[in-house]
């Protein structure tokens, strides 16, 4: 199979488009979002009722915002390619704006299609995820904070990876609690049908097959695309 010359650039403009499509996806389904993706939906659930302009792509690069100051203090450095991921998030959150636009209308009744379509999401996210694993282009500020802390302490980075989820899931479960204190009228006979604010079933399911899912989309993407470069003077400045 002949792959695509030269796609590093555009692996990194996929791994933008399909992580928010992905997302997207997953949140329409309304069973849960993924660990990553939580505080965003979270916090914005709860704000919005204050500023109806307030959308999620906002919040999202506002929370990447708050992941990026707290980078600093952790690793007690700063680059300027960190202020590059700030800006991948900032344009991640409009392009998944953009695709929360236009699902809007579009309805999931069915139980069965809902997780259907959570499925799909997932892959469609993984195969992103993916992507930006095979760029030399600056990562968003989630990814960046698991390489600089594993490469400042030289710690495993599976091991980090899994405590920064976790943590995050946490965070996301807190932050619901905190914000909107209705924890008394969870049901959980519908776990597996509807998301508590954007909290699941299908959360759980979105960790569990994420990692697998994102390990063979890397191998589909290779096969695919060549990862070499479309403009070697850029990669050299941005890996300088």
């Amino acid at each position: 199979m002949k792959k695509l010359p030269r796609a590093n650039e555009l692996l990194w403009l996929f791994g933008i488009i399909f992580v928010a499509l992905g997302v997207a996806i997953c949140s329409k389904a309304n069973l849960g979002v993924s660990m990553i993706a939580a505080p965003t939906f979270v916090v914005q659930e709860a704000v919005v009722k204050l500023w109806d302009g307030f959308s999620v792509g906002v919040v999202e690069y506002l929370v990447q915002g708050l992941v990026l100051i707290v980078l600093c203090l952790c690793v007690r450095r700063f680059s300027w390619r960190y202020l590059l991921a700030f800006l991948v998030a900032v344009i991640y959150g409009y392009t998944m704006n953009f695709f929360l636009w236009i699902l809007g209308g579009v309805s999931f009744d069915a139980i069965w299609f809902r997780w259907v379509m959570l499925l799909v999401g997932d892959v469609i996210t993984a195969f992103g995820v993916a992507c930006f694993f095979h760029t030399y282009m600056p990562l968003q500020v989630f990814e960046l904070f698991v390489a600089e802390l594993t490469d400042r302490y030289h710690l495993n980075l599976h091991r980090v990876k899994t405590v920064f989820d976790i943590s995050l899931l946490l965070i996301s479960v807190s932050l619901a609690l905190l914000l909107f204190g209705d924890v008394t009228t969870f049901d959980w006979r519908t776990i597996g049908h509807n998301s508590f604010h954007s909290l699941g079933l299908g959360t759980l399911v979105t960790t569990l097959i994420n990692s697998p899912l994102i390990n063979l989309m890397s191998r589909l993407v290779k096969q695919i695309f060549d990862g070499s470069a479309r403009f070697p003077k850029l990669e050299r400045v941005l890996k300088r």
